[in-house]
């Protein structure tokens, strides 16, 4: 795991421990307030863990295993620690009867315990999950982009706070996020792989987002994974493209490298989820709970996604590693080499 540690020359926190400790609770205050009234969204409480088999949990790139354990009380009945919120926050918006224009988001803390560990990655995640009720006039791609540049500009103004406290970090996100498609970025730097494509595009605007990420490009391949039954990748948009999703990225200034920051799009209707399951080989899936609540239209349309809290904290921070920012798990041979580079984990 240390080989993937990257080790910025020089490094020097701009912040020590304990005004570290301090940014972030003025980071997370102040991103949530903005972000919840700028998509009129309200806080509710998130669980950590969901019952097996009802189809809730989300699948991530669908290979990753979620915690599962038996619950004594419920006759052993297993349940699975959540890998995001994407699925559940769309009930909770037919639950709370959530009129269109408005929506939710909550503070979910995540076990993904095959997250190969770097500067970025953990075991533990946590973000803000959100998700707003939308009518279908507002599936489609230009809609997306308001909501994405919306966020953007809420991670703008965070920035700046963060500045007016301490000066010695100044603001680098640009005056824009740039939109492409996972299609377009690929017919740019055709010999690169994914991550190099991010890198150079990142690199060049500052800001990006991706769009139509999970479906196939015309090389056969996705420009990354994503689960059939929540985002939907596959609806036809403009320029013969496909995809009504996407991620933020953001030109990382210490691991000189585009940051994921939020993965986000359009849910799938009930057209576009059999579509899907479809296209995965995955339409068992449809007798599943959740599953058969969204083919029988008793889900609403709605946009979503996840705005990682540590990650965000990091990239205002100006830190190498999230380890800065959380309290997680690392390897001992991590711990020690980041010790000897001035990067301090918590």
């Amino acid at each position: 795991m240390v080989d993937l540690l990257y080790i910025p020359k020089d490094y020097k926190s701009p912040l020590d421990l304990k005004q570290t400790e301090h940014a972030i609770t003025i980071i997370k205050d102040s991103f949530q307030t903005f972000l919840s009234a700028d998509l009129r969204l309200r806080r509710v409480t998130a669980p950590l863990f969901v019952l097996k088999g009802t189809g809730l949990n989300d699948d991530l790139n669908g290979t990753e295993r979620p915690v599962t354990f038996p619950v004594k009380g419920m006759g052993d009945r297993e349940v699975e620690v959540v890998h995001s919120l994407a699925k559940w926050k769309r009930m909770v918006l037919a639950d709370y009867d959530i009129e269109p224009g408005y929506g939710i988001y909550t503070d979910m803390n995540a076990i993904r315990p095959d997250e190969d560990l770097d500067n970025t990655h953990s075991i533990y995640v946590d973000q803000w999950d959100w998700e707003r009720h939308i009518t279908e006039k507002e599936r489609n791609l230009s809609y997306l982009k308001v909501v994405v540049s919306r966020i953007f500009e809420v991670m703008k103004r965070t920035e700046f706070v963060v500045y007016e406290k301490y000066p010695q970090i100044r603001p680098v996100l640009p005056e824009e996020i740039t939109f492409i498609h996972a299609e377009e970025l690929y017919e740019l730097y055709p010999d690169l792989t994914s991550k190099e494509r991010e890198d150079a595009i990142t690199r060049k605007y500052g800001a990006v987002f991706v769009i139509g990420i999970g479906g196939l490009m015309s090389n056969g391949e996705p420009h990354d994974g994503r689960a059939p039954d929540y985002d939907d990748w596959s609806t036809p948009t403009e320029n013969g493209y496909k995809g009504l999703n996407g991620d933020i990225l953001l030109w990382n200034p210490i691991l000189r490298k585009a940051f994921e920051i939020s993965s986000m799009g359009i849910r799938v209707d009930a057209e576009v989820l059999k579509r899907q399951l479809k296209e995965r080989n995955q339409e068992q899936r449809s007798e599943l709970m959740f599953h058969k609540r969204l083919l029988n239209d008793e889900l609403p349309l709605s946009i979503g996604g996840g705005i990682g809290q540590s990650r965000l904290c990091m990239f205002f921070l100006r830190k190498a590693h999230v380890g800065e920012i959380q309290a997680s798990i690392w390897p001992e041979e991590m711990r020690e080499k980041c010790k000897a580079n001035n990067i301090f984990l918590v």
